[in-house]
């Protein structure tokens, strides 16, 4: 079910992150782990990194995301409600029905009231191998959101519709356990984890159009609503690529923001059951970093189950929420991005770039990413690991365009920042193929991230977010 040369699902978000000494694993014996899958891909909306240098870039993906009152007011809404003011979004406001969920997890069966909204039809200007869709929402306990895309192909026929995650902020007694979906196939396509993927791109096939459906469900009887500000959907064809070419630094350099620093290393051993403790949590320990940058901090009151005596509860409490428990992992990419997206008048998508300089730009206004990457020990001077795959945050340039970074396979919080060399990094982080510890090809992400960013960005913000295909 993976594509030849490819990086497995698991291992890509599971060594993700237990990154200490790691190197690569291949398709081959990730997919007996039983959850492999492509490395996803997501939005690039400024060109191919692989383009040379002074030819016209050509695009090899592009992100859509519905936001506005107008965009809530275009899609086909059964039972839902579309609002207005700040920060538009809708709301159920009588339900179709009822409907029973099993939670896999749990074993519980319940009835839940259910509402749905269904995106215009969306055609790729780039016909796509891959798309994943990420989702903005408030959801009380007692509600959830279930994600779905829907497309055509370039043949003309139709996938089903895939369930692209079930997503619960929080995971209590009254509410279902946050999950993707495993199992997901026709004869063309598949669905690995948090992504769409073509199952031969060398046919040719491609995904053509698409649409996104929200369902949204509560407890019988009750008022209570999820809210969805912001869904999205990339569609991506990246180009196969061992290597990119070099860039040449412009605008961010000597900028350095200012972001906290957190090791998911000291965590390690802590509350094992959300993906074997805190060596495995690049991912929320990165989101953490950035939401507090942005100068969210979950409460008092959220943090009271953690044990008092372990250091940044806020890292333990990140970990917790997103963690997928059917792939029994917190390094779903979507699950992350809407778990930013739950703190106050901040938005999350996961995205693709092109080139550091995309990455310039956001630094230059503010902005910190953070990157996917996997590459062996003696690609990035100065990390000490290999990995399948590992998430860190970009946050700054120095005089001479190398990557500052705060990378949380670190020892402690002190030594979390670190300095990549720009050449070394670009190309880890852009590439689509490698080769792993044992010489056999495997997959690179291609410049995949995640944003984060406020409800209201400056002028300048949205003039870069737009740049780059975002609004």
């Amino acid at each position: 079910m993976t594509r030849s040369g490819s990086t497995p699902r698991r291992s890509v978000l599971a060594a993700a992150l237990g990154v200490a000494g790691a190197a690569a694993v291949t398709t081959t014996a990730a997919a007996a782990a039983g959850t492999a899958r492509p490395a996803p891909a997501a939005e690039q909306a400024s060109g191919d990194a692989a383009a040379p240098a002074g030819s016209k870039a050509k695009r090899t993906a592009e992100y859509h995301g519905w936001t506005s009152h107008a965009d809530w007011l275009a899609g086909a809404a059964k039972g839902v409600r579309a609002e207005s003011g700040a920060r538009p979004g809708i709301v159920i406001s009588r339900p179709l029905g009822s409907v029973d969920y099993t939670d896999p997890h749990t074993g519980t069966k319940a009835a839940w009231e259910y509402a749905t909204w269904t995106s215009p039809v969306r055609t790729l200007s780039v016909p796509a191998t891959e798309a994943i869709v990420s989702w903005n929402a408030r959801t009380p306990a007692g509600t959830w959101v279930q994600i779905e895309l829907k497309g055509t192909y370039t043949d003309g026929s139709g996938t089903p519709w895939y369930v692209m995650g079930r997503w619960a902020s929080d995971d209590g007694a009254s509410s279902i356990r946050r999950t993707s979906v495993d199992d997901q196939s026709d004869d063309k396509s598949s669905v690995w984890t948090d992504t769409f993927s073509i199952d031969d791109p060398a046919s040719g096939l491609r995904l053509a159009k698409y649409q996104v459906r929200l369902t949204l469900h509560r407890k019988p009887g009750t008022t209570l609503t999820p809210t969805v500000w912001r869904v999205g959907a990339m569609g991506s064809d990246v180009p196969d690529r061992f290597e990119v070419p070099a860039s040449t630094p412009s605008l961010a350099k000597g900028r350095e923001l200012v972001v906290p620093r957190y090791s998911q290393e000291i965590h390690k051993g802590q509350y094992p059951e959300y993906d074997n403790g805190g060596e495995a949590w690049c991912s929320p320990t990165s989101s953490q970093m950035i939401i507090e940058y942005w100068g969210r901090k979950p409460s008092a009151e959220d943090l009271a189950w953690v044990n008092p005596d372990y250091a940044d509860p806020q890292v333990c409490h990140a970990a917790r929420s997103t963690f997928d428990y059917q792939y029994e992992g917190c390094g779903n990419w979507p699950f992350n991005t809407a778990y930013a997206a739950t703190y106050r008048d901040l938005q999350g998508l996961v995205t693709r770039l092109g080139s550091l300089t995309d990455a310039e730009k956001l630094i230059e206004v503010g902005i910190p990413l953070i990157t996917s990457q996997s590459f062996l020990k003696t690609e990035l001077d100065g990390a000490g690991y290999g990995t399948a795959g590992h998430l860190m945050t970009v946050i700054g340039f120095t005089a001479d365009g190398d990557v500052i970074a705060n990378d949380p396979a670190s020892a402690s919080n002190e030594a979390v920042r670190h300095i990549y060399k720009r050449r070394q990094w670009e190309n880890i982080w852009l590439r689509t193929k490698r080769y792993n510890a044992d010489g056999k090809v495997v997959s690179g992400t291609g410049g995949v991230c995640y944003l984060y960013f406020p409800a209201e960005p400056t002028a300048a913000q949205r003039r870069v977010l737009k740049e780059l295909g975002i609004r």
